[in-house]
């Protein structure tokens, strides 16, 4: 665990107990009492690494039996994944998340790493040349959604 930060032993803990079950539900303040952290480190990682580009939805409740359930996405077929991961990328998308779906992508063994980054590297900031951020972005989610359709035709 040397150089590892809180952030990522919580998210290793939290895809082990993910790994033996498809979904689990967790107290925000339990969580961050057994890592010794504030409860919006738990916030955090669960924003930044659970997200439903990388295949999980979550779901929370607030309040005295609050919770927040982790479910790790099961896919009836290809196209119904390549549907959520298209609905998930909307109108625009930033680098960060882009990577975070073409990890997703090679994970489902639907690209290669190779191809990863290949892709990765058509859709920086520097590739498109787009000196707008939002434009670039839009730009990114069309690229990146038109080739999530193009996949459906393997």
């Amino acid at each position: 665990m040397a150089g590892q930060n809180i952030s990522d032993i919580i998210e290793a803990y939290l895809k082990q107990i993910l790994a033996a079950e498809q979904q689990i539900e967790i107290n925000r303040s339990e969580v961050a009492a057994q890592f010794n952290c504030v409860p919006s480190q738990i916030n955090y990682v669960i924003k930044t690494r659970f997200t439903t580009q990388q295949g999980y939805l979550v779901e929370s409740k607030r309040g005295g039996g609050g919770y927040i359930r982790i479910e790790k996405m099961q896919f009836c077929d290809q196209d119904h994944y390549l549907n959520r991961l298209i609905a998930a990328i909307g109108a625009q998308i930033t680098l960060p998340r882009t990577l975070m779906v073409l990890q997703q992508l090679i994970e489902s063994e639907l690209i290669s790493e190779r191809e990863a980054r290949l892709i990765a590297t058509m859709l920086t900031d520097e590739a498109l040349r787009i000196k707008d951020q939002t434009a670039a972005e839009t730009v990114r989610a069309n690229l990146l959604s038109a080739l999530l359709d193009g996949l459906r035709y393997r």
